[in-house]
């Protein structure tokens, strides 16, 4: 076939070729498709068939998503009205700051014009002598504190700081009078603060504020000052400062209309005194209540020592004396009928001291055992403290004369003589009694437990014969044998000392005439 021949052909079968093609590659396409289907389906299945398995736990998951969604929701809600809570209450809390703040304001301008009213109304029926009274009595307080000023402030201004404690209940301590002294101090720092502690009669702010401070400041570093020196005995003096403190500032101040401080904060400082004074006479109190505790403490340890010591001693002699009777009964054993009686007698005198230095080794060790055994002691010393002053103390010793002899030491010039020596079972509860009976006798007004008194001999027999001990022997008088030679001597002394009336007299006439 020639080439036009074959082109031909081509031209006629190459749609039926190309067709042919197509339709197995199509065929070929659907087989791919199938299998993917069949892979789709079976992922399906797979699909399927895990949901369900897993479906309780997407539940959970969704449940839980939901749950914190709703809790977020709700601490959202919450926060927002704790926030509006917050913000009402510090509303609340500021506005009633105001209002205690105005309440105050109020209460005391109402007090200053209830005062000024009745001040008004004084003038009114007085007239200008109520002024003339208050400015005499200004001037005549102004006096006096200059006066004090220079001549200091003399014992007509003593009070007792013991005194400021008489309305305290006995258990109130330093540390309750420090926190009632912090509550002052605090009082006269607000009326500083809220401008109650002084006034002034300008009209103009900046004048008035710069008097009243002006005067307040004067008269705080006069009233610090004072209370710097607070001491055991100085209370009413440094009231009287504080004052003659307010006396003085409000004189100076009168030229810069009327400056003053006003009387409440005098009484305010006056107070801050009080607790300052009861905070240290308690302190003072307590330190001493210390002291008198650790003397006891080694009066008691030195008894027990001295009690040892006579334990060792009276065994030690029980001992000797063991051996001594030992060896009389021997020896009585072997004499002869003229040295037995002399024996007997010696055995039955170391059977006595054998006896006693038992019962001194018997005692010493009961009275270590108990401890609130003790003697309580009468005493007085009339060289050193006058007539009807005694002393009444009390100790563990196991001989009460050693501590007895130890108070009439160097201390004093003269020795004690005892009155009464009085065993007791316990021996801190009668002395207690017995300081108690006599409180309002005691010497020492300030401190009491320097134990001496001022009552009689009689009185304090009778107290102690009240609380069922009479087997004491009582020396009603006191011998005072030093005290009296000591008189005796210096009358002599003293004697000797004077002229002579016969040399008086040749003096006189060998004396040349003026």
């Amino acid at each position: 076939m020639d080439t036009g021949t074959l082109i031909a052909l081509g031209v006629i079968f190459l749609p039926w070729i190309l067709l042919i093609v197509a339709r197995v590659k199509r065929k070929k396409l659907q087989r791919q498709l199938d299998k993917a289907n069949e892979r789709v389906e079976e992922s399906l299945s797979r699909l399927a068939k895990f949901e369900e398995k897993y479906a309780p736990i997407t539940n959970i998951e969704r449940h839980a998503k939901e749950l914190l969604d709703e809790a977020e929701e709700d601490a959202q809600s919450t926060r927002h009205e704790a926030e509006r809570i917050l913000s009402e209450a510090t509303a609340t809390l500021k506005e009633s700051k105001e209002q205690a703040q105005s309440l105050k304001t109020e209460a005391s301008n109402e007090a200053k014009r209830i005062t000024n009213f009745a001040e008004e109304q004084a003038k009114e029926i007085a007239g200008s002598a109520l002024e003339a009274k208050a400015k005499a009595d200004s001037y005549e307080k102004a006096i006096i504190a200059m006066r004090n000023t220079i001549e200091g402030y003399r014992d007509e201004y003593i009070i007792p700081n013991h005194s400021i404690l008489d309305d305290l209940a006995e258990e109130f301590s330093h540390k309750e009078a420090g926190e009632e002294l912090k509550s002052a101090r605090k009082r006269v720092r607000e009326m500083v603060k809220d401008g109650r502690a002084g006034s002034c009669d300008y009209a103009e702010v900046n004048r008035r504020t710069y008097a009243i401070h002006f005067a307040v400041d004067a008269f705080n570093g006069k009233v610090d000052s004072a209370l710097s020196k607070v001491k055991h005995d100085n209370f009413g003096k440094i009231k009287q400062e504080i004052i003659d403190a307010f006396a003085l500032v409000n004189h100076n101040g009168a030229p810069f209309r009327n400056a003053r401080i006003n009387q409440e904060y005098l009484d305010a400082r006056l107070t801050e005194l009080k607790w300052t004074v009861a905070t240290f006479e308690l302190r003072k109190i307590e330190k001493e209540e210390q002291a008198a505790i650790k003397a006891q403490i080694r009066e008691e340890e030195k008894a027990i020592r001295e009690m040892e010591k006579a334990k060792k001693e009276a065994e030690k002699e029980e001992r000797m004396l063991q051996k001594a009777l030992e060896k009389a009964r021997s020896e009585l054993n072997q004499a002869t009928e003229e040295q037995k009686v002399e024996y007997e007698a010696q055995l039955a005198e170391l059977e006595a001291k054998l006896k006693d230095a038992e019962d001194r080794g018997q005692r010493a060790i009961s009275m270590a055992q108990q401890t609130r055994r003790g003697h309580v002691y009468v005493i007085s010393n009339i060289g050193s403290f006058g007539e009807e002053v005694f002393k009444i103390g009390m100790t563990r010793r196991l001989e009460p004369m050693d501590r007895v002899k130890e108070l009439g030491d160097a201390s004093v010039p003269f020795a004690f003589d005892v009155h009464a020596i009085i065993y007791s079972d316990d021996a801190p509860s009668l002395e207690k009694a017995l300081h108690k009976r006599f409180e309002l006798a005691s010497v020492n007004k300030i401190n009491p437990r320097k134990e001496f008194f001022r009552t009689t001999i009689s009185a304090i027999k009778q107290t102690v014969e009240e609380h069922g001990i009479n087997d004491v022997h009582w020396t009603l008088k006191a011998e005072a044998t030093e005290y009296k030679e000591s008189l005796a001597i210096q009358k002599d002394i003293d004697k000797a000392a004077e002229p002579h009336p016969e040399r008086v007299k040749e003096n006189s006439i060998s004396m040349p005439s003026a």
